[in-house]
């Protein structure tokens, strides 16, 4: 493959990105050191396309978070 990164971990795949897209419910992303993966972020965004945070906490951490489904 070109024009692909991979990374051994998520905190390496977030840093310095505009935003961090989850598309899947595995445990590393699911029990993420969210302070940790905002300050890799250039951008605390968060798009979840599986509902595993809750949009409520997510805010109240800082970050502009994006779900599917839900308001």
């Amino acid at each position: 493959m070109t024009d692909v990164t991979f990374c051994q971990n998520a905190y390496l795949c977030a840093e310095g990105a505009s935003a961090l897209v989850i598309v899947t419910e595995w445990d590393a992303f699911r029990a993420l050191d969210l302070s940790r993966t905002k300050d890799a972020l250039s951008e605390p965004i968060i798009v979840d396309l599986r509902n595993i945070y809750s949009p409520s906490d997510m805010r109240k951490r800082g970050f502009r978070y994006f779900s599917v489904g839900r308001q």
